[in-house]
């Protein structure tokens, strides 16, 4: 009776364990050598309207969060921007849900003089399943992380991590699309790697561009190289700012060899310690608020051989607050 009783068990485990690593619905497998997936924009998956005033609490306790270091808040303000973001959330906003995942990954105030919150998995993969339950990209992206890495009742699995990273991909979202671009470099499939950075590159994905201007600078094609970083810069990515910082820079640039700098000096690039400047202003701004747009960057900060107007700070290459009511 026992062994029967054992053998019930295991067979139990197993079956279990089974049905914890099916497949889930709608999903199919990651083939890194099979057809590339055709790419989507993951605006497309979200509401096409918000509630206006579940957007602006959300959207200033976010402007706060990012107004200083973590450990420079106090336990009130991040009380109030937990609050805050938790009421928005609970009011439809998925922008608030999103940061809410965040914070349940994460935790919220890493002293304890301001903490607040502790990470909670279960609390974070719950936000997740409802992103995914309706179609939406970003859902199906920390879903597939959490099945990579086994959290939140998640069963750990990298075929099922794949397949959720594989219908974000397809559904747009743009941290997906690069994590497929890194599966094709492995296997040296050059044209889908670049297919998907392109994805998550038009989409205004600073890391793709970031990406994209590290290639053409080791082709020595410094033109496009400019470009694609220049372009990472205004959608807010920091590396693609230090390193215009660093084209601007008396001392890095001499350490080019010649022919780089003769390619460099074709194109106006030369020493510039003002423009050096202001990307290093960017730079510090996009450490403390990576949330920052920088669209009016061609404007204040424009490319050789073009003059550099006047500049008042990183608050002049700032998008402008929206007229008329959010969407996605």
């Amino acid at each position: 009776m026992v062994a029967i009783a054992t053998g019930t068990y295991f067979l139990q485990q197993h079956l279990e364990y089974v049905k914890m690593h099916t497949m889930p619905p709608g999903l199919q497998a990651f083939d890194v050598n099979g057809p590339v997936p055709t790419c989507g924009r993951w605006k497309d998956t979200m509401p096409k309207t918000r509630d206006p005033a579940a957007y602006r609490l959300y959207i200033n306790a976010r402007k706060l969060w990012r107004s200083k270091i973590e450990w420079q808040f106090t336990r009130e303000e991040l009380i109030s921007i937990f609050h805050d973001v938790q009421t928005a959330a609970n009011q439809g906003d998925w922008g608030a849900r999103a940061l809410m995942a965040y914070f349940y990954r994460h935790g919220l105030g890493p002293l304890d003089k301001n903490h607040v919150l502790d990470p909670d998995a279960d609390k974070l993969v719950a936000i997740l399943r409802e992103a995914v339950a309706v179609g939406q990209a970003w859902g199906y992206y920390d879903l597939g992380v959490a099945h990579e890495h086994g959290y939140g009742g998640a069963a750990q699995d990298e075929q099922i991590a794949w397949a959720y990273y594989r219908k974000a991909a397809e559904l747009g979202s743009p941290d997906a699309q690069m994590a497929l671009a890194s599966a094709y470099l492995k296997v040296e499939r050059r044209d889908a790697e670049q297919e998907m950075v392109m994805c998550a590159y038009r989409q205004g994905h600073g890391p793709a561009a970031y990406d994209l201007g590290m290639t053409a600078k080791l082709r020595k094609n410094f033109a496009a190289a400019l470009e694609y970083y220049q372009a990472g810069v205004k959608f807010g990515h920091k590396l693609s700012a230090v390193v215009m910082m660093f084209f601007f820079d008396r001392k890095a640039w001499g350490s080019l060899d010649k022919q780089d700098q003769n390619a460099l000096k074709q194109l106006n690039i030369l020493p510039d310690p003002e423009r050096k400047s202001r990307y290093d202003q960017i730079s510090d701004a996009l450490d403390l608020n990576p949330d920052l747009k920088l669209t009016r960057l061609d404007q204040v900060l424009p490319l050789p051989p073009a003059e550099l107007p006047a500049w008042q700070g990183v608050q002049d290459v700032i998008e402008p607050e929206p007229d008329g009511p959010p969407t996605y």
